[in-house]
């Protein structure tokens, strides 16, 4: 059954309606694009028809893009010649929006039929590219809507002609917030900006279109006039040349060249202007099928879409009925607390918010309110849904409110004691059947879970700060956690639109159990004598946002002395904490706390600014005379992850790769480029990375050896994903 379908009014209006059956919204495959090429040839060619409008079958959507999953596989299943393969395939489609384009005329652009696309709402990706080769652009005035080309955030970029397109039809400089940065716009915004020429009210869009096809409008592009120029100039021209000079050195600064996306994307973009347009789109192709045979594109696609759509769709969820929360109980109004009972009623979720005193719980309380205010103030809220937030969040140092409650998150001091008090209080309000989780991001759960009769209504939900930005949640299983407490808490982060990833009980659980040690071996390298910048510039050139020294200034020296003695406290002979506290602690004796003190491994302003790293530090740790090479010390810092990741896996913190690789980028930030940890190694090879690791413990310790898991994927010539994915474990 095709997903497009056409239907020839009298009045010689051809309406071709793509409706993918069984989907809220549509997406492209190879062959709808074909069948797409079949219906418009086939109007063009009809004597009887005098124009076209694409729209869609859904009421509120257009298009949701290329099939992801389709991509993602490209490489793999274009033969024995892929990179060629690819590109044919390309080049294919290419010519589909190009037949719509040119629609019939002939080379003096004579002729020709009008096509309109009508957007009953979101279009993106693909879908906003079909729109930019037809002749004009309508969209419903959908407030919800969304118009743009996200691609650059899943690892690839437009490559149906969207950089070439949209760059001549914006120019260079307006293009470039809408394809390096993926920025997406209502239809009114994307009217104004440029990208779609009218917004007509919902029920009149098939309407509009028709008077505009039947009114005999000029449709030639204007790429396709002799004597075009592109807005803004051409990077041979003096404007234009310093335009993309700027667009380069954005690039490089925000991606300092991790990301291979928006470089290929630039240099499409870049070269595509100085020629004719039939060669710029073959040009184009040659960048994306580039990026396509680059392994990170398809980790990139698997890990922050494909894996992180299914956990945040319940692929690890117990089969019981619908848990959903109706009411919650936070327990402490700290940062923490007030940013989960901020998301929790942004959700629609009633919440009683408890803390010590009515100060404490009003400081809590207002929060949410700043949170609102700073909404209305951009658009982003109004009155009335302020008014709605915050009827919905009741403050109170009164622990009886709880009554009622089916879900408790405690988020008080990370203190056993005092967690062990918060949880014993609220126990003997609610009902026994009430989920009871805490977060924590180093306590384990199976020991706190104690507190409480019924253990196994007792998890661990570990946030990120600030909550209502960071998307990731951290569900943990104690000992006795029961399945309803873990389908309680995946049900919670769905209302609240987070992703969650499930780990069992152990010290650090899975994301800090990988921080940790990225931090360590900052510490330890600033012991060696390493330069401070080499360590944090080797970081962000590998795609992490903050290098390890940075990390730990954000979240201040103090904590982290803190949690080593806690940690050395608890595992006695077994921790080794060595030079990385020694560094640790010799800074806290300083005084040099981090940023919250303006002062820690960086110098910052008066007002807080970051400035440079702290060049007192030479005096306890003098630079060595012979620094090491830029990969040694990338490799450092990704293997000590790495293989943290795989000992998770191996010890059965972890249960499935997929939570490993979505966590460590959505938790942390690790190489996004790479997918992640598993999906890194599958990139360099488990016999390479095996090669490595006996290089890094020969080197500089143990803790790099090599795993047996990974050595057995070496031996065999596996991945992870060909080992551990579904479609393997199905084999």
């Amino acid at each position: 059954m095709t997903d497009f379908t056409m239907k020839k009014g009298h009045d010689g209006v051809a309406i071709i309606t793509w409706d993918v059956k069984g989907k809220s919204m549509n997406v492209m495959n190879n062959q709808g694009f074909l069948d797409m090429g079949n219906l418009v040839e086939n109007a063009l060619s009809d004597n009887s028809v005098k124009g076209i409008i694409i729209t869609s079958g859904k009421k509120d959507s257009f298009a949701g893009g290329m099939d992801l999953n389709v991509i993602a596989k490209m490489r793999q299943t274009a033969g024995d010649s892929p990179a060629q393969s690819l590109f044919d395939g390309i080049m294919k489609m290419h010519r589909v929006l190009r037949m719509i384009e040119r629609a019939g005329m002939d080379e003096n652009n004579n002729g020709g039929k009008p096509i309109a696309a009508a957007l009953p709402g979101t279009a993106v990706g693909i879908g906003l590219e079909i729109a930019l080769g037809c002749h004009r652009i309508f969209a419903a005035d959908n407030p919800k809507a969304k118009i743009g080309l996200p691609e650059i955030n899943v690892g690839i970029f437009p490559g149906m002609g969207g950089t070439v397109r949209l760059s001549r039809k914006l120019g260079a400089m307006a293009a470039a917030p809408f394809l390096l940065e993926g920025k997406l716009s209502d239809p009114r915004k994307a009217r104004a900006a440029g990208l779609i020429d009218e917004v007509v009210p919902p029920d009149q869009l098939i309407e509009k279109a028709r008077e505009w096809v039947l009114g005999n409008p000029s449709i030639v592009k204007p790429w396709d006039e002799k004597g075009y120029k592109m807005p803004g100039g051409a990077p041979y021209d003096p404007t234009g040349f310093m335009t993309f000079t700027g667009a380069s050195a954005m690039v490089n600064g925000k991606t300092k060249g991790a990301f291979p996306a928006a470089k290929a994307l630039l240099s499409a973009v870049y070269e595509a202007a100085m020629v004719p347009f039939e060669t710029a789109l073959a040009i184009e192709a040659r960048w994306f099928v580039n990026i396509l045979m680059n392994p990170s594109s398809s980790a990139m696609i698997r890990s922050l879409f494909i894996n992180k759509q299914a956990l945040g769709k319940g692929a690890k969820r117990p089969e019981m009925p619908d848990q959903s929360v109706k009411k919650v109980g936070v327990l402490g109004a700290g940062m923490m607390g007030a940013g989960i009972a901020l998301v929790s009623a942004l959700a629609g979720m009633k919440v009683v918010l408890i803390d010590r005193d009515g100060e404490s719980v009003d400081k809590g309380k207002s929060y949410s309110e700043k949170y609102m205010d700073d909404g209305i103030r951009l658009g982003k809220a109004t009155d009335e849904s302020k008014r709605k937030v915050m009827e919905l969040i009741v403050a109170t140092p009164d622990y009886g409110k709880l009554k009622g409650c089916d879900f408790i998150i405690e988020a008080v001091f990370e203190d056993t004691q005092v967690k062990a008090e918060a949880t014993r209080k609220a126990l003997k309000i609610v009902d026994e059947d009430c989920i009871f989780a805490t977060n924590t991001s180093t306590l384990p759960i199976t020991g706190l879970a104690k507190n409480t009769e019924n253990p196994e209504n007792f998890i661990g939900v570990h946030f990120f700060s600030p909550v209502e930005k960071m998307m990731l949640v951290e569900i943990v299983k104690g000992k006795k956690t029961g399945n309803r407490a873990v389908a309680k808490a995946l049900d919670y982060a769905r209302q609240i639109r987070k992703t969650p990833i499930i780990v069992n009980d152990a010290r650090f659980f899975y994301t800090n159990r990988c921080i940790v040690p990225y931090i360590n071996e900052g510490l330890r390298m600033v012991s060696e004598g390493v330069t401070p910048a080499l360590i944090d510039n080797a970081a962000k050139q590998m795609g992490f946002p903050v290098g390890p020294l940075q990390l730990i200034d954000e979240t201040s020296i103090d904590l982290g002395a803190k949690v080593a003695r806690a940690t050395k406290a608890a595992m006695g002979d077994e921790y080794s904490g060595g030079v990385a506290d020694e560094v640790l602690f010799w800074m806290e004796a300083k005084g040099r706390i981090g940023r919250k003190a303006k002062a820690g491994f960086f110098d910052y302003s008066e007002n807080g600014k970051r400035l440079n790293h702290w060049h007192g530090l030479a005096e306890r740790y003098p630079l060595a005379k012979e620094q090491p090479d830029l990969l040694t010390v990338q490799h450092r810092l990704m293997f000590i992850q790495a293989l943290e990741a795989i000992n998770a896996l191996e010890q059965g913190v972890l249960e499935d790769i997929r939570e490993g690789d979505v966590g460590a980028v959505f938790a942390w930030g690790f190489a996004p480029w790479s997918g992640g940890p598993f999906s890194w190694i599958d990139i360099i090879g488990a016999k390479y990375a095996v090669q490595r690791c006996q290089f890094l413990s020969q080197k500089y310790g143990h803790r790099f050896s090599a795993p047996d898991l990974l050595k057995s994927l070496a031996e065999k010539n596996e991945s992870f994903y060909s080992r551990f994915s579904d479609e393997a474990k199905a084999a």
